[in-house]
């Protein structure tokens, strides 16, 4: 008996040991184990793209479960996705729920960037996905991060005008470091897209969310000519697709 709790407790610790170890390289971003916490096959999955992932065909995405798409259309004051209008374009012939997404810009002003993202998504959006702003670091701002008023103020700005060209509230994609630092008790009204690559969302993040962006590493057909990999998200269980379409 003796020997059969040895061999037992023995067995727990090389597994305690072995968690521990997955635990510390997920944390320090060496490996990716998300994908041991998502059921594919039975949550809803769906991908984002730009131009990076060059020639999308739509409909293979589609016939590979892939149930949504959000489409880069817009960065900052100018900057224009060039494959924005074949890629919105092809996802509503197919048939697959689609919205746009604008890359903020921490150097731009707020009203600017929102011109420059209704004028290219237009007006129509009836039936498409709720537009969404990604708030992250780029470049150097990590190290050198903007204001905290600065951020809120133009990103406020931002949201107000797309709330008020489109009837809805616009959804926002971020991280957790984010969203603490800029956005947590002043954005709080809005729907949320989390971007936690290397561990669970419930790991470190405990606010509300629709959208859960686990992998940036995902490869699926139907792409070509450009980035291996495409991103991909899964909708909170608790959620519906169909509260994120936009009906008026």
């Amino acid at each position: 008996m003796k020997k059969l709790l040895k061999a037992l407790l023995a067995v727990v610790i090389v597994l305690l040991v072995a968690f521990a170890a997955v635990f510390s390289l997920a944390k320090a971003k060496k490996i990716f184990i998300n994908k041991w916490f998502v059921n594919e096959k039975k949550s809803t999955v769906g991908v984002d793209l730009s131009s990076y992932q060059e020639d999308v065909d739509m409909a293979v995405l589609k016939s590979q479960g892939v149930a949504f798409a959000y489409i880069k259309a817009t960065e900052g004051s100018s900057h224009r996705d060039e494959r924005f209008a074949e890629n919105w374009e092809n996802a509503m012939e197919v048939g697959l729920p689609s919205g746009a997404y604008h890359f903020f810009s921490f150097d731009s002003a707020g009203a600017t960037q929102a011109e420059n993202f209704i004028n290219t998504v237009g007006t129509d959006v009836v039936g498409r996905l709720l537009p969404v702003v990604d708030v992250e670091y780029y470049g150097d701002k990590e190290q050198n991060p903007p204001q905290r008023d600065d951020v809120v103020r133009e990103l406020t700005v931002f949201m107000d005008a797309l709330e008020e060209q489109y009837g809805v509230k616009p959804m926002i994609y971020t991280g957790a470091e984010i969203y603490e630092k800029y956005l947590q008790g002043t954005f709080d009204g809005y729907p949320f897209w989390i971007s936690s690559l290397y561990t669970p969302l419930k790991w470190n993040y405990k606010g509300d969310w629709y959208l859960w962006q686990y992998l940036n590493r995902g490869v699926l057909e139907g792409y070509q000519g450009g980035e291996k990999y495409i991103d991909l998200n899964v909708l909170n269980e608790n959620k519906s697709l169909e509260e994120l379409i936009i009906r008026n």
